[in-house]
């Protein structure tokens, strides 16, 4: 393993050497009165790419490389075999809501194109993949809203508070990296197709909780059909969506609930009506927590739709989030719905954690979110991993009334200059992910040596390379031996700390 000369390239995340992004030091600090000037990816060729994030920010996605080397006798050595393959990967991302778009709007054009290519473009930047956009408003938008707040499906449109203010945002990402797969979720319907939670008859003209009406079942599908339509008239293919975000949730600034009576109901109504529109998108249930809310009978809401034939045949798979219970909880869920996908569309983190603090939030949660949120999701089948707001300001805003106030975003930015930037846990776990696991790659079968604390999945991707994450949760330096189909090379991943590794085996 050596070290490459360029020690902190980091795109978009490494502002000069020894100076991490989650310190206290900013981009303004560096750049003599602001900007968001980032460091070129240095172009030094290599056997083996590697990029390291520790705990202790020693290392800030510091990029390392190895060459070649025999590790045939290797008592250390981890063998990838390509052969046995498991879920294909759809990307890794965060979502891109209306406050994240608001802050994205106030920077300059030339460092917004910046950040946006530096997070974003799949060869020369991250490589994020993968957004989480909201049907109408949410806590993170900026305001309540849906896309037919007027009775009458025939009213749907959506309004020009995402038009103006983020879809200039979504268009040029695009353009930046045209294959950004997109996940739509609905914070409420319109309040006109809401009937009281409790009798099931009485209106409920709230944002927050109340139930879908039945009687608006096939409104309410054909909401999504326009919804889907619109944005693909306008470029923006929508790979999938889920049919309520956090469903058992009655508050928030804007909600609905919706057991999962009420979803197996209702999908039977969308499906068809998918289908009629000619729509693949891929329809998810659930994108709640793995502890079901402790909802008494909502445990293993998923299933209990997969279990019937008819609503099956139109649900992909289900979303999931950690707010409450344990990734282990897909073990069950993979065992009782085999072929079903998986995917993890939301964690946040903020004042809450930790000493509340920016670094102490950072250094809380960057090994507990890659460990739980990444690796054990991908180990459970997940084929993508989205985490909330991609940036929110210095005040972790804009945020709505009854909505989270305490919450980080994957990016910081200062609200006195929209300029400074500092980025979380949550970026760093995305970028370790999506820089070496690309869209379309297998994850494939990985096995040999073990030590206390290491953990690892690796994949194969597209054009032929390999990729391994690893997590070093131990105080002490590992030395692993890595062997793939041809070739093999050595890696010391440092203590507590994330490690992102690529190769190519072809000539």
């Amino acid at each position: 393993m050596k070290i490459n000369k360029n020690l902190f390239w980091a795109v978009a995340l490494l502002l000069v050497a020894g100076c991490a992004s989650c310190s206290n030091k900013t981009e303004e600090d560096d750049n003599n009165g602001g900007g968001t000037e980032v460091p070129v990816t240095p172009t030094e060729k290599a056997d083996v790419e590697g990029y390291i994030t520790s705990q202790s920010l020693a290392y800030t996605f510091t990029k390392l490389t190895a060459d070649f080397a025999s590790v045939t006798m290797s008592p250390t050595k981890i063998t990838l075999d390509p052969s046995v393959q498991y879920q294909e990967i759809d990307g890794f991302g965060a979502a891109l809501t209306g406050s994240s778009c608001y802050n994205l709007m106030k920077m300059t054009a030339e460092d917004r194109t910046k950040f946006l290519k530096a997070t974003f473009d799949p060869v020369e930047g991250m490589g994020f993949s993968f957004i989480r956009m909201h049907i109408g408003g949410s806590d993170f938008s900026m305001d309540e809203y849906t896309c037919c707040d007027r009775e009458g499906i025939e009213f749907f449109e959506i309004p020009a508070i995402e038009r103006e203010g983020i879809w200039p945002v979504l268009r040029e990402i695009m353009q930046i990296n045209p294959d950004l797969k997109i996940m739509g979720s609905p914070w409420s319907c319109p309040r006109w197709m809401k009937v009281n939670h409790n009798d099931m008859k009485s209106e409920w003209n709230r944002w927050t909780s109340g139930r879908l009406n039945p009687k608006y079942y096939a409104d309410y599908a054909e909401y999504f059909v326009r919804w889907v339509q619109e944005m693909e008239a306008e470029g923006f293919p929508i790979f999938a969506i889920t049919m309520q975000n956090e469903p058992l949730n009655h508050g928030n600034s804007m909600s609905l609930y919706m057991p999962w009576e009420d979803q197996l109901a209702f999908i039977k109504h969308l499906g068809p009506a998918f289908e009629k529109a000619g729509i693949d998108t891929k329809i998810l249930l659930f994108d709640h927590n793995y502890n079901y809310d402790n909802k008494a009978g909502q445990e293993r809401y998923p299933l209990k739709i997969f279990a019937d034939a008819e609503a099956a045949k139109y649900a992909d798979g289900s979303a999931w989030h950690s707010y409450g219970g344990h990734v282990s909880e897909l073990d069950y869920i993979n065992e009782m719905a085999p072929g079903k996908s998986i995917y993890f569309t939301e964690a946040s983190i903020g004042t809450w954690i930790s000493d509340g603090t920016w670094d102490g939030v950072l250094k809380a949660c960057i090994l507990n979110d890659f460990e739980h949120n990444f690796l054990g999701v991908l180990s459970r089948n997940g084929s993508g991993v989205i985490m909330w707001n991609l940036m929110l300001d210095n005040d972790r805003k804009p945020y709505r009334p009854g909505g989270c106030s305490t919450c980080f975003g994957a990016v910081e930015i200062n609200n006195s200059n929209y300029k400074s930037l500092r980025y979380s846990s949550h970026y760093y776990d995305i970028a370790h992910c999506s820089k070496v696991v690309k869209p379309g790659a297998k994850r494939i079968k990985s096995s040999g040596y073990t030590a206390n604390g290491l953990t690892y999945e690796a994949f194969q991707n597209p054009d032929g390379s390999f990729a391994v994450l690893a997590l070093n949760r131990s105080s002490e330096d590992i030395q692993v031996s890595f062997q793939g189909p041809n070739k093999g090379f050595r890696f010391t991943i440092p203590a507590t700390a994330i490690t992102s590794l690529r190769w190519s085996e072809s000539e």
